[in-house]
């Protein structure tokens, strides 16, 4: 890994942007039917991984391509195995150095899928590194004993969910509706749609995982 770089994943949900830039530095992996999707955006990914059930003729004709020319750049994976085809490749991206994941293309579809990329996020975090699921309208990442903060000119809704039966300690802070020191469920959304309000907003968690929803509004 060259240092500052980023592991960028796409996936095979819905895509919901028109360009992702990606530097040098960077890992660009795509998975499964992300093929088709680095297609559209006229990226070229360096690494292809999964077990391709939901690729098209064209992406698949593709990889075989690949796999004959340059085989280290594919990875097939079976199609019965316990890691999912987007945790194999936050997997690969770790066991390469990087510590910070853009993925795309990660929610919608499926809500099975969705459900389990936001695990995917926790494993990261439990593995020193940090995720975000992307998209056009908003991002999905996980607060683990820990404060984040969001930029003061962000528009829109935050959302906030426990991953454990109780998160403790959830002070929220310079947003509409204010927490301090609070036990968060997860059997009583207390936390959904709460409103950015042109401050420097600030979320800690003590003791507890949260999943942290934000959707931007346009201006």
């Amino acid at each position: 890994m060259i240092s500052g770089g980023k592991c960028i994943v796409i996936g095979a949900g819905d895509l919901t942007i028109g360009e992702i830039r990606v530097q040098e530095e960077d890992l660009l992996i795509a998975v499964d039917g992300g093929l088709d999707y680095c297609g559209i955006l006229g990226i070229e990914p360096d690494l292809i991984l999964g077990d391709f059930d939901s690729v098209s003729g064209q992406a698949e004709e593709k990889v075989n391509a690949l796999e004959n020319r340059i085989p280290e750049r594919v990875v097939r994976l079976p199609k019965e195995k316990d890691d999912t085809d987007m945790l194999a490749a936050l997997k690969e991206g770790l066991a390469r150095g990087y510590r910070d994941f853009r993925i795309f293309a990660a929610t919608g579809g499926r809500l099975d899928h969705t459900f389990a990329n936001i695990q995917c996020l926790l494993y990261l975090k439990n593995h020193d590194a940090a995720g975000y699921l992307l998209d056009g309208a908003g991002m999905i990442h996980v607060i683990v004993n820990e404060a984040v903060h969001f930029q003061k000119n962000l528009k829109g809704m935050l959302s906030l969910f426990s991953l454990v039966k109780e998160t403790r300690g959830v002070t929220i802070r310079n947003m509409k509706y204010t927490l301090e020191k609070a036990v968060v469920a997860n059997d009583f959304p207390v936390g959904i749609s709460n409103e950015f309000i042109g401050e420097e907003a600030e979320v800690i968690v003590e003791d507890g995982a949260l999943v942290c929803m934000v959707s931007y509004e346009d201006s």
